[in-house]
């Protein structure tokens, strides 16, 4: 039992212990959609108050970019399915002194190879790839590959999408292969890859990997990959000013890249567009780029309305999942100073982290040479954050986890709250009526096989009335806190102590109990 997936709210106390709960008898409750409701946020506020604090997120924004030497900085702000606020200040030109809007256009890096990777769904959604496909099916070459081993797989899509195919890490040199044209990207794998592990067994970051991806992108959709993200993804969420070739974006939008050095901004070139541009080449705005956090944070909470966006909503839900584990740090620190630990896995092009409280963070990195950037969205808190910089490597993470750890705090934000189900509704109610004296409990049909078996009923009574000695009177029981839609927990407050009450659910429709744990909580 994971109890940090608990919600962490106040119990309302609300049933009195005694009260006979109306309950018809071992009914069923079969899940179907109509059943279902998703978790919703409860605060009807949350939207003023993340507004209320935005003057505080701006000075962190701004603080950041004066420390790191930034030239010029843009970020956005995403709420609940829109672009609550951006801004930008300083230079995209310093030669020119052109300002920072939230309309300029950022080389975003690899924050790219998600857009990748959903074209790569929505081609296997349509039946033309299979991620378990060998390379070797849409890249010949790959049949010439020497592997480590004699008794080592063969890379398939999925390694390439999860940095597991094998080869190593490569940021300092494929940040130099942007413009390398698909004629130099073959020649490359007919002359031999050098690798560094065994396909399948360890992450390994790896920029050549997604130039690889971009290459079964052309070759199955029978467009350049370019053309095939900007048809059936960017146009269709209206990013209609976002680029691939940096000669195609209008000089008073285009973001120069910089470095720090010798105490002055030193203009970094623009690499053209190629063939590793599925790796890091996408160009965009602020205000474009939210519309796709937007796709990202409304994947959530599954649920059943229509579902009309360029790629399957459980696609995007999928890309999102931690498919290869990458680190963990329990000394992990936000900038504020508070330690939390914190472990890190790869999606779909997408990174995932969850810290220990919870909280579950999905987005990307950014860095070349001249640009650094970086977005997360909070799937279960429904705000998303966005930054670009236009000085080389610079790390956005560290203002991210800065700005969205004050943001919860300041806004008192909470995740989405999910419903009792009906069946998890009844079952607590027929607990209520059994306890403490478990009377005809091994007759009242609500318990799975396994569960007197596993603890006949004279030991649960013996447990149970101690803990009811301990608690005293028994004032109320609190609403139930539902973990999914067959698990949950609930208060027993008595005057002494309370009783935290858990039950799980089986598999079985009607659904029955097959684990019940009782524990005591001091007042």
């Amino acid at each position: 039992m994971d109890k940090l997936l608990f919600p962490l709210i106040l119990l309302a106390l609300t049933t009195v212990y005694g009260q006979k709960v109306p309950v018809q008898e071992n009914a069923s409750y079969p899940l179907n959609t109509t059943d279902y409701r998703p978790p919703a946020f409860t605060d009807p506020d949350r939207i003023r108050k993340i507004e209320a604090a935005i003057p505080t997120i701006e000075k962190l924004y701004r603080d950041f970019a004066a420390a790191n030497h930034v030239p010029g900085m843009a970020f956005g702000i995403v709420v609940d399915g829109r672009l609550i606020h951006a801004n930008g200040f300083g230079y995209t030109d310093v030669a020119q002194k052109t300002p920072v809007t939230p309309k300029s256009l950022f080389r975003i890096a690899s924050m790219t190879k998600s857009l990748t990777m959903m074209a790569i769904l929505k081609l296997r959604d349509e039946g033309k790839l299979r991620l378990d496909d060998p390379v070797q099916q849409y890249i010949p070459e790959m049949k010439q590959m020497k592997y480590l081993t004699s008794d080592a797989p063969l890379i398939t899509v999925r390694h390439l999408m999860t940095h597991s195919a094998g080869f190593p890490e490569d940021n300092p040199w494929g940040d130099r292969q942007l413009a390398d044209t698909d004629a130099e990207l073959i020649n490359l794998i007919k002359g031999g890859i050098s690798t560094s592990n065994v396909p399948g067994v360890a992450y390994e970051y790896s920029n050549l990997g997604f130039a690889m991806l971009g290459d079964i992108i052309n070759k199955v959709s029978g467009k350049p990959y370019q053309q095939y993200i900007t048809e059936t993804i960017l146009k269709p969420l209206g990013m209609n000013d976002t680029q691939w070739e940096y000669t195609r974006v209008p000089a008073n939008q285009l973001a120069h890249g910089y470095r720090w050095e010798d105490n002055q901004w030193k203009e970094e070139p623009l690499l053209h567009d190629g063939s590793y541009g599925a790796m890091g080449g996408l160009i965009t705005s602020i205000e474009d780029f939210s519309k796709y956090m937007v796709l990202h944070m409304m994947a959530w909470p599954p649920r059943s309305d229509a579902d009309n966006g360029p790629v399957k909503r459980s696609s995007v839900r999928e890309m999102q999942q931690p498919w290869v584990f990458s680190s963990m740090n329990p000394q992990f620190k936000y900038p504020g100073g508070r330690v939390c630990t914190m472990v890190s896995a790869y999606g779909y092009g997408l990174r995932w982290s969850r810290d220990c409280q919870a909280r579950v963070y999905v987005g990307h990195t950014g860095g070349l040479p001249g640009f650094g950037s970086q977005w997360w969205v909070l799937p279960e808190y429904g705000i998303g954050v966005v930054t670009y910089n236009n000085l080389t490597y610079t790390s956005g993470s560290t203002v991210n986890w800065a700005v969205v750890d004050t943001l919860i705090a300041l806004a008192g934000l909470k995740p989405r709250q999910l419903p009792v189900s009906p069946v998890l509704a009844q079952r607590k109610a027929e607990l209520i009526q059994l306890l403490p004296d478990w009377a005809n409990g091994e007759r009242s049909n609500i318990f799975a096989e396994n569960f007197f078996p596993d603890q006949s009923v004279a030991l649960r009574r013996k447990a149970v009335q101690a803990l009811y000695a301990k608690a005293g009177k028994i004032l109320q029981v609190g609403e139930l806190v539902p973990e999914n839609q067959l698990r949950g927990h609930f208060l027993i407050e008595g005057e002494k102590a309370n009783i935290d009450v858990f039950f799980t659910l089986t598999p079985e429709n009607p659904a029955l109990i097959q684990q019940l744990d009782f524990r005591e909580v001091p007042k």
